[in-house]
């Protein structure tokens, strides 16, 4: 049975450490904010519970002369200087005010009218205190959060803010961290494996050089044969030489380019695999591309669809004009498709369904055609059991 993995899956485990720890001390923060908050308003209410009940002394006549008490309760109205507070008396009107900002140049009316909006907003946050003088009778004091206590209400959400801030900020240096380690371990990886392939390259032309000299014994076909997969392996070479660097880019007529390497190909897969090539694209018109990354994304799309045809069906090239003045490539296998869970997976870099597969074929070929040529590589189409459609978009010259 084929399964799908990726190789780099392990590393997300250090992501999720990371997001946890933030989400602890985040939550840990919110919680331990919330409960001094609490602790600040019970303490405040209880400041006005005094205050209410320092002016129902005050107010009651039995206390009007009351000497130094009354200086000890005056004092401690003074005393409040954070916390906005209303006293209305028992015939509903608005006896005293404390710490309320009023804005300046208002008329009687416009400052009844501004206080009664305040006394409105202190209802729905605080139910009111009464301030009790007997017989029934009592007023009313309302009150508002103290300005610190509103500030330290906030406190916790920005501070939250700021960690899910940190928290984006470390996993994007850590994706782009590893990103880049990545791509100078495969760099590093190809400029060798070319460097490589430069011996025994050379020793394979010095032996098409001795097969010709004798054609008589060695078949010129078979030669000549040999000499295009020495040819090929040279611009294999050049392509993982190439790797790294910002391709020269070249104005070259698209089915040239795709109708001589589909014939390349052809006699280089199953031989139970049936290819052709179409074009709807006017001869002679060009596109701008480095041939030998682009003939690499044809060849990566080609022998994936072979894979999943597992060397036998139909794979089909064509070649088509967009709006826009763009072309397109359509290539199109009688594979196994793709399922809609891997739709969004098989351009990932360490995907693959194959168990020997390294799930970096797809990965380059979109990467060659959209980050080097301006182009896109998208699933046109695909249907389990059916087969698959890449198309690969570019721009006219």
């Amino acid at each position: 049975m084929l399964k799908s993995f990726d190789i780099y899956s392990q590393n997300n485990i250090l992501k999720i450490i990371v997001a946890l720890n933030l989400l602890l001390v985040g939550t840990g923060s919110l919680l331990y904010t919330n409960r001094l908050i609490r602790q600040l308003e019970d303490r405040e209410e209880h400041y006005v519970q005094l205050y209410a009940k320092t002016i129902a002394y005050l107010v009651d006549p039995a206390h009007s002369d009351a000497g130094d008490l009354t200086f000890v309760t005056s004092e401690i109205l003074e005393a409040n200087r954070s916390i906005p507070a209303i006293y209305v008396n028992p015939d509903g009107q608005v006896a005293q005010r404390r710490n309320i900002d009023t804005p300046e140049g208002l008329s009687e009316e416009e400052d009844n009218k501004f206080i009664r909006q305040k006394i409105a907003e202190m209802r729905k946050n605080h139910i009111p205190l009464p301030v009790d003088m007997g017989n029934g009778v009592r007023g009313l004091v309302y009150y508002n959060n103290s300005k610190l206590l509103r500030k330290l209400t906030y406190f916790p959400y920005v501070l939250l803010a700021i960690l899910t801030a940190l928290g984006v900020l470390a996993y994007l240096a850590f994706s782009s961290s590893r990103r880049a380690e990545q791509n100078r371990v495969w760099v590093g990886l190809a400029k060798e494996t070319a460097h490589q392939l430069g011996t025994p390259m050379s020793s394979l032309m010095a032996w098409v050089e001795f097969f010709r000299s004798d054609p008589d014994q060695y078949d010129t076909s078979i030669t000549d044969e040999i000499e295009k997969d020495v040819m090929r392996l040279e611009t294999i070479t050049a392509r993982f030489s190439s790797i790294g660097s910002v391709p020269t880019l070249k104005e070259e007529t698209i089915n040239e380019v795709v109708k001589q390497f589909a014939d390349y190909l052809s006699k280089r897969i199953s031989t139970k695999v049936k290819m052709s090539v179409a074009s709807q694209i006017p001869a002679g018109q060009q596109v701008r591309i480095n041939k030998l990354l682009f003939e690499w994304v044809i060849e990566n799309i080609c022998k994936n669809a072979v894979d999943a045809m597992k060397g036998v069906g139909e794979l089909r090239l064509n070649m088509l004009l967009l709006p826009n003045k763009q072309v397109a490539i359509d290539i199109t296998d009688t594979g196994k498709g793709i399922s809609k869970a891997n739709m969004q997976k098989v351009f990932s870099p360490g995907f693959s369904t194959k168990t020997r597969g390294w799930g970096l074929g797809l990965t380059l070929a979109k990467r060659i055609v959209e980050e080097y040529h301006d182009g896109r590589l998208f699933v046109k189409s695909s249907e389990v059991g059916k087969g698959t459609t890449f198309r690969i978009v570019l721009d006219q010259a």
